[in-house]
């Protein structure tokens, strides 16, 4: 092997080196920014979205479904100084399903202020198909006061963000109005 081969061999096997090691860095770079932003947990685990074992179509009543939608947020991350309390709204008969729907209404009362300035709401939708048999679980949804975004239990983790940006954004608003 001449020189010249040489200095391209050499020159091939710093460059993959390289390019290893690029790739090495960015996956680490990948994980601490993943970290730090919360979607693994302490242990570098990945973060299991919780989710519950919802009723059947027809086991369900109106008080079960919210001692439900209670069980299950109970599974998302939140500070202790929150409260919510659950509301049964209406029942919504379409042509192919009933829609039950519940307003759970979050604050932070506190000593000083036990009567909160503003509350955010989540919207919750319990959807009992008609057509499909019985047997299969009740489909549920739910939307954060002021957006459109649908959620699903099990599909998307809790931000307890979410919440205080509502709480902020009327309380932002409550102050540029003059009486």
């Amino acid at each position: 092997m001449d020189s010249e081969e040489m200095y391209l061999a050499a020159l091939k096997e710093k460059a993959c080196e390289l390019v290893e090691a690029a790739m090495r860095n960015a996956q680490d770079s990948l994980r601490n920014l993943q970290t730090v932003h919360g979607e693994e947990g302490v242990k570098g685990q990945e973060y299991e979205v919780k989710n519950i074992p919802w009723l059947s179509c027809q086991d369900f009543t109106v008080e079960l479904g919210k001692k439900q939608i209670e069980e299950y947020v109970s599974t998302w991350e939140f500070h202790e100084s929150w409260l919510y309390c659950t509301d049964f709204l209406r029942e919504e008969d379409t042509e192919f399903n009933k829609l039950f729907h519940y307003r759970m209404r979050w604050s932070i009362p506190t000593c000083r202020k036990p009567i909160p300035r503003a509350t955010a709401c989540v919207y919750f939708t319990v959807k009992i198909s008609k057509i499909k048999p019985p047997a299969l679980p009740v489909e549920v949804f739910f939307v954060f006061e002021s957006n459109r975004l649908v959620h699903r239990p099990g599909q998307t983790r809790f931000r307890e963000k979410w919440l205080k940006d509502i709480i902020e954004s009327k309380l932002i608003m409550l102050n540029s109005i003059t009486f």
